[in-house]
């Protein structure tokens, strides 16, 4: 979403320090490497340069100018189904049969007990026709079921004993017929949006129902006939079925065993076929068949008393990875809770928190369309204590904290196992593990945190979420640098997103304080507490010379300050979250923390917020000690944060972040996944450091399924911190990467399974002002109880790079968690055909992470060859072959008056077009380019002869701050149309700058292309200012164009002679959807015609 033009000015009491962009090519200077923010000619141009295709960038403003967090969120209200019709079936000749009417009651009963009735939206029960019993029913079965209104029962006992444990009474059919249609009514206030979901209170249950005959007490299949009518009346093409009843819904499974539409997900005790049905076809080896093959998926326990830990650990690992990919439009869930503790039938140990925490992951699947149906269930209160989380789950309900043990049983992880073993040929998420062996035996922490019970505040239903925002911390600010990437508008632009979304409305805002001193000590030494406090009173020049002794640190009066009210307003925020004022909340601060050490400042960062933020909060519980999981989603390593916590066991740090072998900042081997953590810490410090590829949503879901979620819930936090970085963002300019706002969203509602829903969001970094505000809202929306909205459809495969990554970690981290410990076989691996056991999709490329390739730099460099004997024009196979790839910035060996001469020479058959550094003379070449038959990538200049081979032999390219890399210059040879021999010399735009909300409307009288210079009268080298659309000439001529830039500070520039447009501030053309309308009133001008339309 563009920002707009009311970017906010530097705020009230602040001096705003400008720069004026050069006014020749000669007034730039070099600036310092090894910075993470300098203000030099280096920096500018690549705090601009964002790291993705046209395609992507047209996506990415697509999905962010739609973006609505509020399209199912202003969905509300749970649909609950209940007649006292249900209570008329019941077995005339055994009243103690387990399937009676006082389960339905019973669960009322525990409703009305919890105050969830009054919450919910009652929703009248219907009676099915015959036309909708005939979508999974035979006539001739339908036909039977009708007449036993009329039977006596003596007939009704004959019927009943033809089938499979059943009993049939007279008014069993309408009884029936109003369960099935209660179901269907849900659907239908579901999917037209009425409600957000729903639970029917509703027997006979219906999972065990085929097609011709009743089975175990169902009658009609609720559920399955349900899936049916929304795929017909609603026009949904992907159900997902879930069934967590203890006995295998064989009646479901047998109606879509052959129908790719519907994947259905039965977890249930199966004890080598010993319990009932004693179906073979219940094991994990039934997976369906011909086009549905991987669409049945069984979970069979094959002992009793499984724990929530097993049930979780389940979902986590198996059941979410496959319906992310599967991305289902409804949710279907066949509630039986004959698996909840104390069940007669069961014998399992699952508890009420389970099914809450269980509904809370459904949750987060086909934005939020979830119907539940009662199935079985034979323990009246554990019935109704179980229905009641999973309504109090729908209404939005805090997930409680788990109950100890939190680690799988082996026995549950064979099971699981043997079903991801089965479905690994059919599900690319699935893939993720490689396999291999695994550690064995019991877990080699020091402490297997599985006995403190962790206190929590009384539930409710509405949860409430704090916010933490204070227009103070913007006074802390770069004077030497207006357009350093982390800005005082960061907070500005994310809390007016908030604003504009409604968000604050509907938080409890917490004020910001200013930390103490002693506080700041608990991570922090005093020495560096006393230095940073001092800079409140130094001078701009001492200012300058201190920040230059650190890594990436720029430092005002006001930064001081700034930095107690961002670590304050997290300790306010932690004490409203332990002490249940607020259910979770989100941190809208800066300057960020997680860079910071104990004795210094480093990468933005002054104090550690989160590190104080999980000090302060086991200082103040009642918990002994209290804790504390810090997720740091941040797209660069929190060194700061690993370091102060590596030898803590209450302290559990999972950091997911971009490594490319060490090369990216903070450049330490520190943040490689074998760094686990020291002495009693050992396991307790998780690196997902990527490498190679450039992550986005499906690799950092895959993460979280196969790693995060796992070691979090054994570890069973008090409280969850996330260091809040959107630098992984797509778009934004230092993190390279793709997350999405809508990733965002999920990530945050996988973490509020966790802690009893004690979450709270800190804000670090992430520098497009848009992608960080859309994606903190949508996690803001999420905490609020909204439904994460859908993803891309399909999703695309986890990069190569990405898993080879989690199997590494998986490989460090399993001596140390039990849930870790999922095994496949590596010959079942090898057995997948070549296509399965790649990363396929959209723009994905092999694995780039050999041994003799250097990692993906932050402004790849990538060599890409065309095919010969494509036909496609020129221009389509230059823009595909170039789609990924990016030119260097200027090297620090280089001057900069040496970067804007560089003249490099486009060579077109006998022609020389000469295709400069700087606008005013450049040419486009686009138009004229001949079909390229090779793309690659010349060797740097900057490298000696000598040097060649190293190059050749993929020598890491050198580090940088955390604003991007120092980089030789380079250039791109283009060979064309047959002439191996010539180069071609391409200028590659910057695909968005920070400076596009420049851009104005255009003016009725649009572009006169034509019009002379309005100071000179000049007809050469003419540009149009995309602010006020004034004509002035270039830089080659009187220079008023760069005067009225530098003047009025208006940035963007558009050619009248290519139509090319430039950024002074960035030094770099600019091609952006933004731009289409300034240049197709210029192209309209010039030729008398619209440009092709955005591609």
């Amino acid at each position: 979403m563009q920002s707009g033009s009311d970017s906010p000015g530097p705020g009230p009491g602040l001096k705003s320090v400008r720069r004026s962009p050069c006014l020749s090519p000669q007034s730039s200077s070099k600036g310092k490497e090894g910075r993470k923010g300098g203000g030099f000619l280096k920096e500018v141009k690549r705090r601009g340069r964002m790291e993705r295709s046209r395609e992507e960038d047209e996506e990415l403003i697509d999905r962010l100018q739609t973006l609505d967090v509020s399209s199912r969120s202003q969905v509300s209200g749970t649909g609950l189904v209940y007649s006292d019709i249900f209570t008329h079936h019941k077995n005339l000749w055994d009243a103690s049969h387990p399937e009676r009417p006082e389960r339905v009651t019973a669960i009322m009963e525990e409703l009305d007990r919890q105050d969830l009735l009054s919450h919910c939206t009652r929703v009248q029960i219907r009676e099915a026709v015959e036309e909708e019993l005939l979508l999974v029913h035979m006539k001739q079965y339908f036909d039977l079921m009708k007449s036993t209104q009329t039977m006596t029962e003596s007939e009704l006992h004959t019927l009943s004993e033809k089938y499979d444990s059943v009993y049939l009474h007279p008014e069993s059919y309408q009884v029936s017929l109003s369960a099935v249609g209660s179901v269907l009514q849900l659907v239908d206030q579901v999917m037209t949006s009425d409600l957000r979901n729903g639970f029917a209170v509703i027997r006979p249950p219906g999972h065990h129902a085929q097609s011709n005959e009743s089975n175990g007490f169902c009658i009609f299949n609720n559920v399955a006939i349900a899936a049916r009518y929304a795929q017909t009346r609603h026009s949904v093409r992907r159900v997902l079925i879930v069934d967590w009843d203890v006995h295998h819904g064989q009646g479901i499974q047998y109606l879509f065993q052959e129908d790719p539409s519907v994947l259905y997900f039965s977890v249930h005790r199966y004890q080598q076929g010993s319990f009932w049905p004693h179906l073979s076809e219940s094991d994990s080896q039934f997976v369906g068949s011909g086009r549905a093959e991987g669409r049945n998926i069984n979970l069979p326990w094959n002992k009793t008393m499984m724990t929530d830990a097993d049930y979780i650990a389940a979902f986590q690992q198996l059941l979410l990875p496959v319906a992310y990919e599967f991305q289902p439009q409804l949710v279907l869930v066949s509630a039986g809770f004959d698996a909840a503790v104390g069940d007669p039938k069961g014998d399992m140990c699952v508890t009420p928190q389970c099914f809450h925490v269980l509904t809370h992951m459904l949750m987060s699947l086909a934005e939020g369309r979830l119907v539940f149906a009662l199935e079985g269930g034979y323990n009246l209160q554990s019935t109704a204590e179980g229905a009641a989380a999973c309504v109090r789950a729908l209404l939005g309900g805090a997930c409680p904290p788990l109950t100890p043990p939190t680690a799988p049983s082996d026995s549950a992880l064979q099971s699981i196992s043997q079903t991801v073993s089965a479905l690994y040929p059919h599900w690319v998420s699935l893939q993720t593990l490689e396999g291999g062996p695994l550690a064995e035996g019991r877990v080699m922490r020091a402490t297997t945190n599985q006995s403190t019970k962790q206190t929590c505040p009384a539930r409710s239903v509405a949860t409430v979420t704090g916010l933490v925002y204070d227009e103070r911390m913007m006074e802390h600010l770069n004077m030497w640098d207006r357009h350093h990437p982390e800005q005082p508008q960061r907070i500005f632009k994310i809390f007016s997103k908030h604003q504009q979304l409604g968000l604050v409305d509907r938080c409890q805002r917490i004020p910001a304080r200013l930390a103490t001193e002693e506080e700041l000590s608990r991570c922090h030494s005093v020495q560096h507490i006393e230095q940073m406090k001092a800079t409140s009173v130094m001078k701009p020049r001492e200012l300058h010379k201190l920040g230059h002794e650190f890594n990436s640190i720029f430092i005002n009066n006001q930064s001081f300050q700034s930095a107690l009210l961002a670590a304050g307003g997290c300790f306010t925020a932690v004490e409203r979250v332990l002490t249940g004022q607020v259910s979770n909340g989100v941190a809208i601060v800066r300057p960020p923390g997680h860079h910071a050490e104990r004795d210094s400042p480093c990468g933005f960062c002054f104090f550690n917020t989160a590190a104080l933020a999980a000090r302060h909060a086991q200082k103040i519980s009642h918990d002994a000690p209290l804790r504390v999981l810090i997720l740091d989603w941040d797209v660069h390593h929190g060194n700061g944060t690993q370091h102060m916590f590596e030898d803590d066991d209450s302290v559990l740090y999972i950091s997911l972040h971009r490594y490319d072998n060490g090369t990216f900042f903070p450049s330490s081997e520190d943040a490689a996944p074998d760094r686990v953590g020291v002495s009693k810490g050992a396991g307790f410090n998780v690196n997902v450091a990527w490498s190679g590829e450039r992550m986005g949503d499906s690799d950092y879901l895959a993460a979280f399924h196969s790693v995060v979620m796992p070691i979090a819930t054994e570890f069973n936090p008090g409280l969850v911190l996330v260091s809040a970085g959107f630098d992984a963002a797509r778009g934004d300019p230092l993190g390279g990467y793709h997350v999405t706002p809508e990733g965002y969203a999920h990530l945050t509602h996988l973490l509020m399974s966790l802690a009893g829903g004690r979450v709270l969001l800190v804000l670090e970094g992430g520098y497009n002002l848009s992608s960080i505000s859309d994606s903190m809202a949508m996690c803001t929306s999420v905490l609020l109880g909204d439904p994460p909205p859908s993803l891309v459809t399909p999703p695309p495969p986890p990069h190569h790079s990405a898993m080879v990554t989690i199997n590494e970690v998986i490989r460090h981290h399993a001596p140390y968690w039990m849930s870790l410990r999922i095994r496949i076989s590596e010959s079942l691996r090898s057995s997948l055909p070549l296509e399965h056991r790649r990363s396929k999709g959209k723009g994905r490329k092999s694995d780039t992470s050999s041994p003799n390739k250097p990692a993906l730099p932050s402004a790849g460099l990538e060599a890409v060859t065309l095919n010969e004997h494509q036909t496609e024009p020129g221009l389509q196979q230059l823009t595909q072959g170039l789609a990924g790839l990016d030119i260097s910035q200027t090297s620090a060996d280089h001057t900069a008056a040496t970067s804007s001469e560089v003249r490099p020479k486009v060579c077109l058959g006998e022609e020389e077009v000469t295709c400069k550094g700087t606008p005013e003379q450049s040419q486009s070449a686009e138009s004229t380019l001949l079909q390229p038959q090779a793309v690659a990538v010349a060797a740097p200049e900057s490298v000696a002869p000598d040097d060649e081979a190293a190059v050749g032999a993929g020598a890491e390219p050198e580090t940088e701050g955390a604003c991007g890399w120092s980089k030789p210059e380079t250039s791109l040879e283009l060979m064309c149309g047959g002439q191996t021999d010539t180069p071609l010399y391409v200028v590659d735009p910057l695909s968005w700058c920070p400076h596009l909300d420049a851009v104005k409307p255009l003016p009725p009288s649009g572009i006169d292309v034509f019009q002379s210079c309005q100071d000179c009268g000049s007809g050469a080298e003419n540009w149009t200012c995309l602010t006020c659309y004034q004509v002035l000439c270039g830089r080659y001529v009187n220079e008023h164009m760069v005067s009225h830039g530098a003047v009025c500070e208006h940035p963007l520039v558009l050619s009248c002679s290519d139509l090319s447009v430039w950024c002074y501030l960035c030094e770099s053309y600019v091609h952006h959807q933004i731009l289409l309308e300034a240049k197709n009133a210029a192209h309209c001008s010039k030729f008398g015609e619209e440009i092709p339309p955005w591609s």
